[in-house]
Order: C-alpha cells, then structure tokens, then sequence
C-alpha cells in the first residue's frame, strides 16, 4: 500500500506539471486586444484576452509598444467600416513596436527586437499583430516607438494623395482641408518637401495657427469666414491646383469655386456628407477640373508594397537626418484601457494632430 501511494504521488506531480506547462504555454499564446462585440459607442470598446496571432509565411509577428488612432477606427467601431475580406476584425490600422518573431520565407533581413512601424488593414489594438513583411519600415532611430506610431497611416495616406494620385508639381499650390488633422499636418510638410505650395482650412485659430507652424502659407477658418474667397484672395483669383478632401459634400460648391482651371480635387473621405445637390457636374466641367478619388485600406498588398517602398526612400530619411525636417504632430496619448476615452477625444474633434494609444504603458514623453 505504502508503495502504491508513493507512485501514486509520483503521476499526480508528473500531471499537475504536465497541466502547470500546457497553461502556462496557453497563456502564453494569449493576448490583450480591444474588441467590438456590439457595433455603436465608445462604451462598446471592450479589452479582452484573445489568442495571439501566429505569423504565417512572409508575415513578421510585432509585439506593439504603441498604435495610433485614425478617422475609420470610428467607423469601423460604429459597424460602418468593415475590415477587407480576411483581414482581422480588430480595429487599429498602424503600429510601432519591436519584431517579436519571424515567420517561414521572410527574406527582408529583419531581425527579433528591430524597431519598426506597420501599415495595417487591421489588429493595430492589441498586443502582438501579424504583419507581412512588405508593409514594415524601420522606426526612425530619432523618433521613439510612441511618436513612430503616428507615422504609417496618415503619412502614406498624404504621400499617396499627393504623389500617386495629384501628382504634385513643384511651385503648385495645394489645399489641405482639416489641416491639423494626421492627414493633414502631414500635407502640409510634405507639400512643402515636393516645392509646392501649402494652405488649409481648420475649425479654430489655434489649430491654423498650428498648421502655419508646419509650414501652411495660409490658412482660413471654415467656420467664420469663406475658405474659397480666402484662395482667391492668396492666388490673386487663379485658385488652387489640387484640393486634398476629406470633407465630400457640404464643401462641394467652395471646393469647386475655389479650384483653379485644370486643377485636382482629391476626394479621400466624406466626413461632411456623401450626397451632393446642384450643378457639380456642369461647375466641375466649365473648369476642366479633375475629380479624383482614393481609399488605402482597401488597395492589394502589392498596391501598398510599392507605396511603402516610394515613401521609405523618398520620404522616410526626412524624418531623421540632421535637419529633421519631418515630424509627426501627437495631439494626446492614452493608454490601451482608456481606448474609448481616446475615441471621444476624436469623436469631439478636439485633436491636433494624431492620438496615439500606448500599447506598452510608458511615462509621457516630450513630442
């Protein structure tokens, strides 16, 4: 009997440390990520322990120090904006933080612990995320993990509007409205990069004033004054060559009084409604005016590929070579469990520049 309860001891300790490893790799293999179960409010932002994503071939898996929040985090939450096919549900389209690990066939000579920055169609508010490796680029070494965050989406997005899609010309002048969004204070510095000319529109002297600081030649309060009169008054009345537009259809009639013949209007967001009524078509055409149109999220792998490899050798050492004449705007920081804090900071419209949202908590840092 003595015998029998000695082994007895033996196989219960070998199952409980058979069962103690299994829940410590199960653990291991789990993660925090916000989640959506219910589409509407901030209220409906809801962090959670979720299974950690496991790169696949070409994929680099990223352990996030730190994402960024974007105008379609709103949407996407409110069930409006749904993630492309197969991509993941969980929101969040940018990320900073260090390669965790490398899946089979990547063959870019990234390394565990490089620091780097991500375009994503998804999975930016959480812990880890996948990531194929033709969407990565180095973190600017200047610049830490928090403020590297506030890079990927809403610069590609301004280098693709201005490069690939209006196609801007050194000496043109370009109309950036919400100029003191992420997109915008992008734009702005980006414009004066490619020798052309910036202006803008913004909601408050503070946010022009801001814009200006940037490099905004000008800038016109949308809410107090005539933003197309104020065009005309700075071109002497020929208007502006591109007009890069996240507003749609209650600025339609300005934006076409204000274009100048032969000019751009890119089309990349309708914050201020999609329907349009009156004579666009006929205005639009009496000035040979271009209506152009582009999303990001939604374009193929290769499509972002190649504007990541554009931007990373046209744009990227601007962020940290002696000058540094490139720098992200960080309106506010948050940590991961105040995300739907964050999202009613957005939903206010009281930001300047980018939200970025500390995956990895940290002491605030000077931007």
């Amino acid at each position: 009997m003595h015998h029998i309860l000695r082994t007895g001891r033996v196989l219960l300790g070998n199952t409980y440390q058979t069962a103690w490893r299994k829940c410590c790799s199960s653990f291991a293999e789990m993660m925090q990520a916000v989640c959506v179960d219910v589409p509407g409010g901030p209220e409906n932002l809801l962090l959670r322990t979720v299974p950690r994503p496991q790169p696949k071939d070409g994929e680099v898996l990223i352990k996030v120090h730190a994402t960024a929040l974007n105008r379609a985090d709103l949407l996407q939450r409110r069930g409006l904006y749904p993630p492309p096919p197969g991509e993941s549900d969980i929101i969040g389209l940018e990320v900073a933080g260090t390669v965790d690990a490398l899946g089979p066939g990547v063959r870019r000579g990234w390394k565990t612990a490089d620091r780097v920055m991500a375009l994503l169609c998804g999975g930016g508010y959480a812990e880890y995320v996948a990531v194929p490796e033709e969407l990565l680029m180095p973190a600017p070494p200047n610049l830490t993990l928090c403020q590297a965050a506030a890079i990927p989406e809403a610069w590609l997005t301004a280098f693709q509007l201005l490069d690939l899609i209006a196609q801007v010309k050194e000496g043109e002048v370009v109309l950036a409205h919400a100029g003191a969004s992420g997109v915008g204070t992008a734009a702005v510095q980006l414009v004066r990069l490619f020798g052309a000319v910036p202006i803008v529109t913004a909601g408050s002297p503070e946010k022009l004033k801001m814009a200006e600081g940037l490099g905004a030649a000008a800038g016109f309060n949308y809410k107090e004054e005539s933003f197309a009169q104020g065009v005309h008054d700075f071109t002497g009345g020929k208007g502006a060559d591109v007009i890069l537009d996240c507003i749609g259809g209650r600025n339609w009639e300005q934006n076409v009084s204000c274009l100048a013949t032969d000019g751009r209007w890119v089309l990349y967001g309708t914050m201020g409604g999609r329907a349009v009524e009156g004579d666009l078509l006929g205005r639009l055409l009496s000035k040979r005016g271009h209506l152009l149109s582009s999303l990001l999220r939604s374009r193929s792998l290769r499509y972002k590929a190649d504007l990541i490899s554009a931007f990373s050798h046209r744009v990227l050492p601007h962020f940290s070579d002696q000058a540094a004449s490139l720098r992200p705007v960080i309106d506010s920081t948050f940590n991961l469990e105040d995300i739907a804090e964050a999202h009613r900071h957005m939903e206010a419209n009281k930001n300047t520049g980018k939200i970025v949202i500390n995956v990895i908590p940290q002491k605030q840092e000077t931007q």
